[in-house]
C-alpha cells in the first residue's frame, strides 16, 4: 500500500469581493492533510462542483449557509476516492460525494459522506444531474412551483445545470410549451436541437419582454427563476392568472454593488393572483430518493440528457468559477482532478 499523503493543494479565499470576484481575491495553498479519526475517511478528490450560490458565501453576510472564511479553503460539493477509513460502512475503494471541494484531499466523518455508484452513472452526474443541482430541479418545478401537465413553462438560465433539467423534466412530464432563455446563440441551438425545449431566445440579442412575448404568445403558467432582474420583470407581466414562480438564483444580482429596479411590475401580482415562492433545495431531502429513481431511468433510457463543461486541474478551480459567472459553461460546471 501507498503512503497516504501528507500535504496537498487547497484554495482559500483571501479577500472579500466587491462586485465581480477578480483572481486576487483568491490562493491556492498547501496544506497539511489532517490524520484520520475515528469514525473518519481520507478522500482523494476527484472531481469538484463550482456552483453560483458560492458568490454569496464570499460576502461577509448572514445567510443560509455561512460565509467561506478568510485565509481558510472553501468548500462545497465534490466526489472522489476514498484512501483510508477508520469506519465501519465506508471501505478503501469506495466512491464518495461530501461537501469539502475546492481540495486535494478532504477527511471528514465517514457520516457525511454519502456512498455513490461510478456503475449507474458517471462520477460527474453525481455532482449535476443526479446531485444538488439535479434535485433543486426537480422539487423547484415539482413541489415548489406546483407543476401539473399541460402547463406552459419558462425558464431563465436555461443552459446551466439547474435550467437545463427543468426544461426537461418539465417536457417528461407533460408541459404544453417550454420555453428557456440563454446568454449565447449557440446554448439557445442546445436547448431546442439537445434539451427539446420549444423554443428558446437569447436575452443578450434584445428585451426579455418582447422575446419572452414572442415565445410564448397565450402567456406562461410557470417560471424558473435563476436569473431575477428584468427576467423577473418579464416573467410576472406574461404569467397567466395564477401563475407560479420558483425563485432559485438570482446571478444577474449577484455581483451587483447597487440594488436593482426590477421588477417594477410587482403590483401585478394581486391582479393575477401569482404566487412567488423562494427555493432551497436543503428544504427538500425527502424527495432525494424518488428523485434519484426517476431521474436516473431517465438519464439509462436517453430520454434526460446533460451537459457538463470540465475543467481540468485543481490550479484552475477559481477560473472555472469565475467562468461561471460569466456564463461559459453548458450545464454543470465541474473541476476535474483526474484530468
Amino acid at each position: 500500500m501507498s503512503a497516504l499523503p501528507t500535504t496537498g493543494r487547497e484554495w482559500h479565499l483571501v479577500a472579500r469581493p466587491h462586485g465581480w470576484p477578480t483572481p486576487e481575491d483568491f490562493a491556492l495553498r498547501e496544506a497539511a492533510v489532517p490524520e484520520v479519526g475515528e469514525g473518519q475517511i481520507l478522500v482523494r478528490t476527484q472531481h469538484f462542483s463550482v456552483d453560483p450560490y458560492m458568490r454569496g458565501r464570499m460576502n461577509d453576510v448572514k445567510s443560509y449557509v455561512p460565509p467561506f472564511q478568510l485565509d481558510q479553503p472553501m468548500d462545497g460539493g465534490a466526489v472522489g476516492e476514498v484512501i483510508a477509513s477508520r469506519a465501519d460502512d465506508i471501505a478503501v475503494g469506495d466512491h464518495v460525494l461530501h461537501g469539502l471541494g475546492w481540495r486535494e484531499y478532504a477527511v471528514l466523518d465517514a457520516k457525511r459522506a454519502a456512498k455513490v455508484d461510478p456503475s449507474l452513472a458517471p462520477l460527474t452526474a453525481y455532482l449535476g444531474v443526479l446531485g444538488m443541482p439535479g434535485l433543486t430541479a426537480y422539487a423547484g418545478l415539482l413541489e415548489v412551483a406546483s407543476f401539473k401537465e399541460g402547463d406552459v413553462v419558462f425558464v431563465s438560465g436555461a443552459a446551466g445545470a439547474v435550467g437545463s433539467e427543468v426544461g426537461q423534466i418539465a417536457k417528461l412530464k407533460g408541459a404544453s410549451r417550454v420555453i428557456g432563455s440563454a446568454g449565447s446563440d449557440e446554448k439557445v441551438k442546445v436547448l431546442v436541437e439537445e434539451y427539446g425545449f420549444d423554443a428558446a431566445f437569447n436575452y443578450k440579442n434584445g428585451d426579455v419582454h418582447k422575446q419572452l412575448k414572442q415565445a410564448a404568445p397565450d402567456g406562461i403558467d410557470v417560471y424558473f427563476d435563476n436569473v431575477g432582474g428584468d427576467h423577473l420583470e418579464a416573467a410576472i407581466s406574461a404569467l397567466n392568472v395564477h401563475g407560479r414562480v420558483a425563485i432559485c438564483g438570482m446571478i444577474s444580482m449577484y455581483n451587483s454593488t447597487e440594488p436593482s429596479p426590477a421588477p417594477r411590475n410587482l403590483a401585478m401580482v394581486i391582479g393575477k393572483r401569482l404566487r412567488l415562492q423562494g427555493l432551497l433545495v436543503s428544504d427538500h431531502s425527502a424527495l432525494q430518493p424518488q428523485f434519484v429513481e426517476e431521474v436516473s431511468a431517465w438519464i439509462r433510457s436517453g430520454e434526460l440528457k446533460y451537459g457538463e463543461t470540465k475543467v481540468a486541474g485543481i490550479e484552475k478551480g477559481v477560473e472555472a468559477f469565475l467562468g461561471l459567472l460569466r456564463g461559459e459553461n453548458t450545464g454543470k460546471m465541474i473541476v476535474s482532478l483526474d484530468g
